[in-house]
């Protein structure tokens, strides 16, 4: 309540002194902060500088002399989508293995076009990465912030996973990233002396911990264990309650990748978004045509993991739902990334399934905004504040009434500056 009452307050002076020559007003748009308070009518959003530097109603302030004027009645602005999981710079096309910067930075503005204007990169993040990420904080930016994690810690000894997690601290990363799961019964699971090692390794290093998991016992333990992000859903049964309290108390973050699951198993036919407008503004025939062989879809039908992962979805998603109503914090994310998992695109499939698991729209939006930025200890980005950089998006319709139209952008920003987009906003209904 207390930072309500100051950004009103802020907007209210907003009109009582001068602005700087490059000052921009965004005026009339109803604008969602992404903090979860109520949505302001006839807004006022005053950038400066790349930041938000006021925001509040048109009653309580006039655009301040010098500012640039845009109107945006009856247009829709929140917070840009963050990516709380997702793996950047390793996949051209339907393969993997061209990790580069070039490759980097051509996804970060692909992500950007589609209204994702921050990504956490979970794993396999290289050098060129770290630059990346290190040249962004300037107001000149015009494509998605990125986060890292450097190498996946993996090992069959504490002093095998310790020295890669290590590794990924001389190398700057934000997170520490491991997996914790057999693959289906096909592989050893990391050993928790193993994961109990890194996560004390990575306490020293100052670096939050994400584990990815599958089953509800290993998740209960690494939540004991003091890790601090749930990277996957929990898809071998239910959650109960001793989870969701365990989740509650601890305030670890919940990111359920549901479209993970989607990409094991859709390509057994043809999807319908291969005839979504949205999806083909950025993804042509060349990578299409591959997922359309009829030999690689029976493959993927007869597929055991494939099929497994298809019922896998339908837990995740209860869980999913329950973690929800029951006060955990949730995360938007999506393992996107690897072939066939197509950024920018699957953010929004993503938001889909969370309305199908039972997720407000309200909800759904504060996890893919301000709430994904402070689960992951994100500064300056996540709600449209004084101060944040100016990372939003301008819709064509209310995405709280429903949350497919976050597909109808109409202009992205990220540090105040538009992103020049040839995606076609699709709708609802289209």
């Amino acid at each position: 309540m207390k930072n309500r009452l100051l950004l009103l307050s802020l907007a209210f002076t907003i009109g009582c002194a001068d602005s700087s020559s490059d000052a921009v007003a965004y005026v009339g748009a109803t604008l969602i902060d992404g903090t979860g308070a109520a949505p302001i009518a006839d807004a006022v959003l005053l950038v400066e500088d790349g930041r938000v530097s006021a925001v509040g109603s048109t009653e309580s302030g006039q655009v301040p002399r010098g500012a640039t004027e845009v109107d945006v009645s009856g247009k829709f602005i929140m917070p840009g989508l963050i990516d709380a999981h997702a793996h950047v710079g390793d996949t051209r096309g339907l393969e993997s293995g061209h990790y580069s910067e070039e490759n980097v930075l051509d996804q970060l503005g692909l992500l950007a076009r589609y209204g994702v204007t921050t990504v956490v990169s979970l794993g396999d993040d290289r050098e060129a990465g770290i630059r990346v990420r290190d040249a962004q904080a300037v107001p000149a930016l015009d494509r998605a912030r990125l986060f890292v994690a450097g190498t996946v810690v993996t090992g069959e000894t504490p002093e095998e996973a310790v020295a890669i997690a290590e590794s990924n601290g001389e190398m700057d990363v934000d997170f520490m990233k491991f997996r914790v799961d057999d693959n289906l019964g096909t592989i050893e699971k990391m050993a928790p002396e193993v994961y109990r090692a890194v996560i004390e390794k990575a306490d020293e290093l100052g670096l939050p911990v994400a584990a990815h998991v599958y089953y509800l016992d290993d998740t209960k333990d690494l939540i004991r264990a003091g890790i601090d992000f749930v990277g996957h859903s929990v898809r071998d049964r239910p959650v109960d309650s001793e989870f969701i309290e365990m989740m509650r108390e601890s305030g670890v973050c919940y990111c359920a990748t549901l479209m993970r699951e989607v990409s094991t198993y859709v390509y057994e036919s043809e999807p319908e978004f291969f005839s979504d407008p949205l999806f083909l503004a950025e993804f042509d025939e060349s990578v299409i045509a591959p997922l359309l062989d009829p030999a690689r879809q029976q493959s993927v039908r007869e597929d055991r993991a494939a099929q497994q992962y298809k019922a896998a979805l339908e837990t995740a998603k209860r869980n999913l739902g329950v973690l929800s109503e029951g006060g955990v914090r949730i995360a938007m994310g999506t393992d996107a990334g690897p072939p066939g998992r197509f950024h920018g695109y699957f953010e929004h499939l993503e938001l889909e399934l969370m309305a199908e698991a039972g997720m407000s729209n309200a909800d759904i939006i504060r996890a893919s905004t301000g709430e994904a930025a402070a689960c992951l200890g994100l500064e300056e980005i996540g709600t449209l504040e004084p101060g944040n950089w100016a990372d939003f998006l301008v819709l064509g319709a209310d995405p709280l009434e429903d949350i497919r139209n976050t597909r109808r952008i109409e202009q992205v920003h990220v540090a105040g500056n538009l992103v020049e987009r040839t995606t076609n906003s699709s709708g609802p209904n289209q």
